[in-house]
């Protein structure tokens, strides 16, 4: 959805809206944290037979997830289930372009993940091996980060 005034969703003024983000939160800005290197959680499939495990650790913004997701949805077309395994809920601030020093933190411009090392990303199933690898290749490509495709064997 391309939205060039206020977002129907999110009540944010910005120009892509993605469905990826929060319909709300309680704070809009937030601190910025740390990646850890490794994961714990997330390591393993859930859903699928076949997943794209990130092997690097990065913020992924909410406009890289859905364009992953898009091209494998197109590569898919009606065949299998695609799942999501991570959700942008960390808000990112930017300020306008130039705008001196001083103000005041900028404005929410975008969600972002973060994603460790070890992380499923996407998962996939009712479809054949070859298929399925290719779709998740597709949708690695997209992504900043290098990925790796894993089955359940």
């Amino acid at each position: 959805m391309w939205h060039l005034t206020k977002c129907v969703n999110c009540q944010l003024s910005i120009v892509n809206c993605s469905v990826l983000q929060p319909s709300r939160v309680k704070h809009t800005k937030v601190h910025g944290g740390r990646l850890k290197e490794t994961t714990l959680r997330g390591t393993t499939l859930s859903f699928g037979s076949f997943g794209l495990k990130a092997l690097e650790a990065s913020w992924l913004k909410a406009s890289q997830l859905e364009s992953a997701r898009r091209a494998m949805t197109r590569f898919v077309q009606r065949g299998g289930k695609i799942w999501i395994r991570v959700f942008p809920d960390k808000p990112r601030t930017a300020k306008s372009s130039e705008v001196g020093m001083g103000g005041g933190r900028g404005a929410l411009s975008h969600w972002v993940v973060p994603v460790e090392s070890g992380r499923i990303l996407f998962e996939i199933d009712g479809l054949p091996e070859d298929q399925a690898r290719e779709a998740l290749r597709l949708g690695a490509h997209k992504l900043p980060i290098k990925c790796r495709i894993i089955s359940r064997n």
